[in-house]
């Protein structure tokens, strides 16, 4: 099995998911299909459809969260260095076309969230950074063309 870089707090908010899924959603998908059931004729009880339904979604949601836990390698960032751009680190980037500033985190696939400016070191832009220093420009192949980006600053936000 191939192992997918995780930072710990990503590893902590899948393994929570999980938890609350085995410990409240489940329990409570239980007792809806319980009374579902006490109203009769399974055939034409919408309740009890959609209980089930809602049954076979959380199963297939328990099952992929407990593989992506075992497939997670934890990789701590705490002491990783600032002096290029690895997994973990925050990178401060200008948008060479826009003069657009951009901060991203670089984490793994299974926790990236660009709405939270979380991107994964297997994207494009993850790709072209890994490695790089402050002051270096960097090219990305997106689906939209060439985009050319230089390095402001690299740091580590413990604040996971």
């Amino acid at each position: 099995m191939k192992k997918i870089p995780i930072t710990k707090a990503g590893f902590l908010k899948i393994k929570r998911e999980l938890d609350h899924l085995k410990s409240v959603v489940v329990p409570e998908n239980i007792r809806d299909i319980e009374a579902a059931r006490a109203h009769g004729d399974l055939s034409e009880n919408a309740e009890y459809t959609a209980a089930k339904e809602r049954q076979t979604f959380l199963q297939n949601r328990i099952q992929e969260l407990e593989s992506q836990l075992a497939a997670s390698d934890i990789i701590e960032i705490r002491n990783i260095t600032t002096d290029h751009v690895v997994f973990g680190a925050s990178v401060v980037i200008t948008d060479l076309d826009t003069g657009e500033v951009i901060t991203y985190k670089l984490v793994g696939p299974l926790e990236s969230d660009i709405a939270n400016n979380m991107i994964s070191v297997t994207s494009p832009i993850g790709k072209a950074l890994i490695g790089h220093k402050v002051g270096d420009e960097i090219q990305v192949h997106t689906p939209g063309g060439v985009r050319e980006f230089q390095i402001v600053e690299i740091f580590v936000d413990n604040g996971d």
